[in-house]
């Protein structure tokens, strides 16, 4: 590694969408201090300590680092005395920043409030960008979602004045992209409470996804705990062109991993190939990286990010980053635990799904896949953007082909919808004329927020359970998750190829070899899409959507009316009681995939996101019942009737019966989302035993002071019956690595014992004891 003689190495960055209208006050002896005009929130990342820390920690190891080891380990809160093992320890991290979606935030934001800090530690955001449903159009859909979740927003608004964190008003675009554009740097550790968390990658940065308890952790100043990542190296070798785009990369790579194949593995790109790809491709690939469980998705420093950071006025953070270019890219002869090649030269377009994300076909064979398995091949509607594709290059290659089929005389045979990433993105595709190309074409340009990629979709062209195929440039394509209808058949692909199946309106088009017929009747072909990395004049900001919190906002009133449908102050729960859990009720048996959607899921539901209660009231309402296939139907044990997971469970709540869930593998995959842990436990849970965890999934349950456990011989799911009742034992010895037991009673009196693995370390254990990890900081206070 290189050596520096910069003395001071500190970046001050007021971290924000007025970042194209700073001015540089110092950039002394490397110290670049970075002013803001809008705000003054800044964060603070000292490379020279990153630098010492990744020194320190590589003399301990005695070996090369990865990158994602370099800026992992450059966070530690004691790198010198550190237990580090891939894949076994727990790593005590500091990172650098808090960043939360609307939805996610305001249990995080309540459960701040219930910690009784003054205020938060670390500079932090809220994003409001879940609540807004798509309907009609963006400004239209905008005013709405205002008025509908004024008492939301304006919770949000207060609790960030008062408590210390920015708030990015409803408009100002969707949490993933505001962080590439303002937050996100090489080097730079932050959490999220969103899954696509990862898409800072892209920039060179460690973004992870968490749910707002491990939020609430960091901006409380506690070192926040991982389990230490392996690490997956992805080569990349040759370049892309013609129809392949970065987000071919990893619909391959989802189609290689699976959903599961990256869990506890940070996914680290390498190789020749990433010169090929645009620092907002590499953010589209880092984004879908959550699709296959992986911790977070990284790429190296290069001249690609470069760019970026100066064409978004962060020009100082990309010379500071160059002078410490060797500190960002992975070490000469570093090891990964795995390693994929990917030649760019040969990858194909893909297209993946239905109903998972890792389902990977080449769109030159998807015609012939979907009619042998009766996929209706109908193109309904066509959907672009979402936080994994909507930078400026993506819309720019997008209108690319519209304006091709519009020189044809064509339109969209599919109806099409466009989702512009944030205010910037939106402002500056409408100056620069590829929204009205859009719109020309048939598109409708929706507000600067999710929408139908997390179900906030008003759709009508369908009904609910009709068979219909959907094509969309998302991530996730869960059963229900656009539309809440289960027979949607939905496609994930590059925003290129979307377009390309909207104008032709069919499934089987493959753009690369295909015709379409003009107005005339003239048979042609789309030329390979085009379109700039990055705009010609500067990015338009759009409208100003940023609310910096005061310097003191101990005067701020938060309001929570106790009558409010939509927010919910936190009661805490109870400790445990210092025995073994005896005789838990099985609440349900899960059958096969079961995801964060299942267990909590969003759309119309997000409204209570706020209100444990009334949020609760969708609790595995998705989950299928392996005793009668049915879904949102299982037996009352007390009762002996049939009703619904949430309604049975608040009965065994109020007869004293505490239940356990039995879940198959995975279990938890998908959103961050915590309340698909809250729930459980405010229900009368104690327990979830499955075959394996996401990760995510895993950590938010001991948050809460459940019992994520799994079986030690995965066949034993065979061996659990609905009406099962289990008794945990081993707990008054609970200790990290020691096993639990489980006796398992029969209906019939027979009985068997089973061993149940957990993955506890001392200090979860701690939360578990305490009822939840908020009741043990409190406790500690």
């Amino acid at each position: 590694m290189a050596t520096y003689c910069l003395t001071v190495a500190r970046l001050q960055l007021a971290l924000g969408q007025g970042a194209r209208r700073m001015h540089v006050s110092a950039a002394l002896s490397g110290k670049a201090k970075v002013a803001m005009s809008r705000f003054e929130t800044s964060s603070y990342v000292n490379y020279e300590k990153l630098q010492s820390n990744v020194d320190i920690v590589r003399k301990r190891l005695n070996r090369p680092l990865t990158l994602s080891e370099k800026i992992v380990y450059g966070h530690l809160d004691d790198p010198h005395n550190q237990e580090i093992d891939r894949g076994r320890t727990y790593l005590r991290l500091r990172p650098d920043r808090v960043a939360m979606q609307d939805a996610t935030a305001q249990m995080a934001m309540l459960q701040f409030i219930s910690s009784g800090l003054p205020r938060v530690a670390v500079p932090s955001t809220i994003h409001c960008d879940h609540l807004i449903e798509a309907q009609t159009g963006g400004s239209e859909d905008l005013a709405k979602a205002k008025e509908v979740n004024q008492e939301v927003y304006n919770f949000l608004a207060t609790a960030g004045a008062k408590y210390g964190v920015g708030f990015w008003k409803p408009g100002s675009g969707i949490i993933h992209q505001i962080i590439l554009e303002n937050y996100a740097y090489p080097g730079v550790m932050l959490i999220g409470t969103d899954s696509h968390t990862p898409n800072g990658g892209g920039l060179g940065a460690i973004c992870i996804g968490v749910g707002g308890a491990d939020a609430v952790d960091v901006m409380a100043n506690i070192p926040w705990e991982l389990k230490c990542p392996n690490v997956i190296g992805v080569k990349l070798t040759g370049s892309l062109s013609g129809w392949t785009s970065p987000k071919d990369v990893i619909l391959k790579v989802a189609g290689i991993l699976t959903v599961k194949g990256g869990t506890g593995a940070i996914v680290e790109y390498f190789g020749p190939g990433l010169d090929s790809i645009s620092c907002t491709g590499m953010a589209t690939i880092c984004n879908m990286g959550a699709e296959i469980g992986a911790t977070t998705s990284v790429f190296p420093y290069n001249h690609r990010m470069r760019t970026y950071l100066q064409k978004t006025g962060r020009g100082d953070i990309a010379a500071l980053s160059d002078q410490y270019a060797d500190l960002l890219v992975p070490d000469e002869g570093c090891e990964y635990d795995q390693v994929i090649e990917l030649n760019l030269d040969e990858l194909k377009p893909h297209i993946n799904g239905p109903f998972t994300p890792d389902l990977a076909h080449p769109v030159s064979e998807i015609g012939a896949v979907a009619k042998k398995n009766d996929w209706p091949l109908e193109v309904k509607v066509g959907l672009i953007g979402s936080c994994t594709n909507s930078s400026y290059e993506d819309m720019g290659r997008a209108a690319s082909l519209a304006k091709q089929a519009l020189d044809k005389g064509l339109k969209c045979k599919a109806q099409f919808t466009i989702t512009p990433g944030s205010e910037q993105i939106r402002a500056t595709i409408e100056r620069d004329g590829y929204s009205k190309i859009l719109r020309d074409v048939g598109g409708v340009v929706l507000a600067n927020a999710c929408g139908p990629c997390i179900g906030q979709w008003d759709r009508r062209d369908v009904k609910k359970g009709e068979k219909n195929t959907i094509v969309t440039s998302f991530n996730r394509n869960f059963t229900a998750r656009n539309d809440a209808n289960p027979a949607t058949h939905a496609f994930v692909t590059s925003p290129e190829i979307v377009t390309a199946m909207a104008i032709a309106g069919t499934l089987d088009f493959n753009p690369e070899t295909d015709y379409l017929t003009s107005a005339s009747g003239e048979k042609f072909k789309l030329e390979p899409p085009s379109g700039d990395e990055l705009p010609a004049r500067d990015f338009d900001p759009g409208q100003d959507t940023y609310q910096q919190p005061p310097p003191d906002g101990s005067a701020v009133r938060v309001d929570v009316s106790p009558q409010s449908n939509r927010l919910q102050l936190l009661e805490p729960f109870n400790k445990w009681q210092g025995g073994d859990l005896e005789g838990l009720q099985v609440l349900i048996k899960v059958k096969g995939k079961c995801t964060t959607d299942h267990i909590s899921a969003a759309g119309p539901w997000l409204k209570f996101r706020g209100h444990l209660d009334n949020i609760s009231n969708n609790m595995l309402i998705g989950a299928v019942n392996i005793d009668n296939d049915g879904i949102n139907s299982i037996k009352n044990q007390l009762t002996g009737d049939f009703g619904g997971v949430p309604d049975v469970a608040r009965h065994y709540k109020a007869n004293g019966l505490s239940w356990v869930v039995v879940g198959d593998d995975n279990y938890g995959e998908g959103s961050s989302r915590e309340h698909a842990a809250l729930e459980p436990r405010h229900l009368g849970g104690m327990a979830i035993i499955v075959k394996s965890f996401a990760r995510i999934h895993e950590t938010n349950l001991k948050k809460q002071g459940l019992l994520p456990l799994t079986f030690d011989n995965p066949a034993d799911y065979d061996k659990i019956r609905p009406d099962d009742k289990i008794s945990i034992r081993g707990l008054k010895g609970f200790t990290p690595g020691t096993p639990l037991s489980a006796e398992v009673i029969h209906s019939d009196g027979s009985k068997e014992s089973l061993q149940m693995n957990h993955t506890f370390n001392e200090t979860q254990i701690e939360w578990f004891q305490a009822g939840s990890a908020l009741n043990r900081m409190k406790a500690m206070q």
